[in-house]
């Protein structure tokens, strides 16, 4: 008889080519929004939105008149897109689930976080849409930074780092979501708190109750927003940069691992 070869098992894939692989997933996800631009719709109106409905509404009653509400709100809603813009990625990932995508990913030879991953940093399309059209609609009401390039592009960064570890939180809904249509609904459960329970829209937190301003004060998001503020329209930075920076880390370090064992688990 002939003997047949079996072909060995690969061996544990590199770093390297784990990023490799999930880059190349991650411009999937590009390609996807080249075909289907209705899914950068709501990335695109939800900053015109929010920064005139809060505008308009709160500024008066807050810094006296619009104009210097501006320069204190839109800092703050560059933390607040960067809790709502990793919504979309949850239901996303969750229809590539139900279609059976992810099944197919699982056949290649290729790292098993690598899907994630790659859903994660392609979605860096939506979170630089929400910044470009926050910006664009606030210089026209009046915006200005006060700061330097390099503050600014700091800003950003941090923001966009904060932006990457919460992306992790939406991944976790969207593993665990029954459907697509469940996403949105769990997901609001943990943003919803997150954002509005903070200093985003009330630089001041000190006409809170007591209990909601210590929350303010521990809360993630407000520390990401006057990071935010103080590097764009100048200002102390303080620690918050740091506090940013730490609790990124903690959520990744805490979220990844869960993620990877309900990937598993559900596809």
């Amino acid at each position: 008889m002939t003997a047949i070869a079996v072909k060995a098992p690969p061996g544990r894939i590199s770093p390297q080519r784990t990023a490799r692989h999930a880059l190349t997933l991650a411009w999937r996800n590009v390609v996807q929004l080249r075909h289907s631009p209705e899914k950068l719709l709501d990335v695109t109106l939800m900053p015109v939105v929010f920064l005139l409905l809060f505008l308009y509404v709160f500024g008066g009653a807050i810094s006296g008149s619009t104009h210097a509400y501006l320069q204190q709100l839109l800092p703050g809603l560059v933390a607040q897109m960067a809790m709502f813009g990793t919504m979309g990625l949850g239901v996303a990932l969750n229809e590539d689930i139900h279609k059976g995508v992810f099944d197919r990913f699982r056949s290649l030879p290729i790292a098993r976080s690598a899907p994630l991953i790659g859903s994660v940093l392609g979605d860096t399309v939506r979170f630089c849409m929400m910044m470009v059209m926050l910006v664009a609609f606030g210089s026209l009401l009046g915006f200005r930074f006060h700061t330097d390039p390099l503050s600014v592009m700091a800003a950003f960064a941090l923001a966009y780092v904060f932006y990457l570890a919460v992306s992790w939180i939406s991944v976790l809904v969207g593993l665990f979501a029954p459907s697509p249509d469940t996403v949105q609904g769990l997901a609001m459960l943990w943003v919803m708190p997150l954002t509005f329970g903070s200093s985003v829209l009330m630089p001041n937190t000190s006409t809170m109750p007591g209990w909601l301003e210590a929350w303010a004060k521990v809360n993630p998001v407000s520390h990401l927003a006057e990071s935010v503020r103080a590097l764009m329209v100048g200002g102390p930075v303080g620690n918050h940069v740091w506090y940013t920076l730490a609790w990124a880390a903690a959520i990744v370090a805490v979220t990844f691992p869960i993620a990877m064992r309900l990937y598993a688990r559900r596809v």
